[in-house]
């Protein structure tokens, strides 16, 4: 593909180390490319990542997590969108893996993930941890991505109940993540109702985009402490940038315990904010 500083979509992003004076693990790139020179289908890629380990080991995790990923988008090595993210997580959690074992300093690093690949207007997406990603659309929002944590299978299987989601002790307890000894399968469910089979979250990918769509990625240390309809709230009325400021200082009024991301992908419906 051909890189390109012009985008055909609105792009704001934010990141906070939060309040708590951890340091700042989290990491994010958004790249605009064309296809190619017979193909000139504008595209951009997203990604945010949290990082896993102490130290410094959770900052190298993600910081190698979203270069490795976005040089793999840029290559397009397997061709269709769905798998250049099957190959590369792949590649991406090796790579991490072998890293942490080669530097005890490393040991036990790991990363979130949350991606989303718009070309032309069509969107896919692919994770693994709990960095979300939404759907902002006619003044709905939508948790269009699916937490890999303890307590997501336990809602799941029924052995808890949403009351006790927020304060939960394996609230973190994280099921996927890249740099684990098996790397993970990236998660390609895009879920529109909710309750979509996986067969059907995964038939949504390449959704068509519409005239003032917004797509959302972030860190937990948004979702921590914001909820999806303060979200949905914060998109409204709001240009992108202004949004982005809003969460983040938002997740900081609330304790900001943990670093916050944010990075917001537009569809233009007038003229640009």
């Amino acid at each position: 593909m051909i890189r390109t500083d012009q985008s055909h979509l609105y792009v704001a992003a934010k990141t906070h180390p939060g309040l708590s004076g951890k340091n700042n693990e989290d990491n994010y790139a958004v790249s605009a490319y064309l296809i190619s020179k017979m193909n000139p289908t504008p595209s951009v890629f997203a990604v945010v990542s949290d990082g896993i380990g102490g130290h410094r080991a959770g900052e190298v995790a993600s910081e190698l997590a979203v270069n490795l990923l976005s040089q793999a988008v840029e290559k397009r090595e397997g061709g269709h969108p769905l798998a250049v993210f099957q190959n590369s997580f792949y590649r991406t959690s090796e790579s991490i893996y072998t890293r942490a074992e080669s530097n005890s300093a490393y040991k036990g690093m790991g990363a979130t993930v949350a991606c989303a690949w718009v070309i032309g207007f069509q969107l896919y997406i692919a994770y693994a941890g709990d960095s979300r990603i939404y759907l902002a659309r006619r003044n709905q929002i939508l948790q269009i991505s699916r937490d890999h944590t303890w307590v997501q299978e336990a809602l799941e299987r029924g052995v808890i109940d949403r009351s006790r989601l927020k304060n939960h002790p394996n609230l973190h307890v994280i099921r996927r993540y890249l740099g684990s000894p098996q790397p993970p399968e990236p998660d390609l469910r895009l879920f529109l109702t909710g309750a979509e089979t996986d067969a059907q979250a995964k038939a949504n990918q390449g959704l068509l985009l519409e005239p003032g769509d917004v797509v959302l990625l972030c860190s937990d240390g948004l979702t921590d402490l914001v909820s999806n309809a303060e979200i949905g709230a914060a998109l409204s009325g709001r240009t992108l940038p202004q949004a982005a400021e809003t969460l983040v200082a938002l997740a900081n009024e609330r304790g900001g315990h943990d670093n916050i991301t944010v990075v917001l992908l537009g569809v233009p419906a007038g003229p640009k904010p």
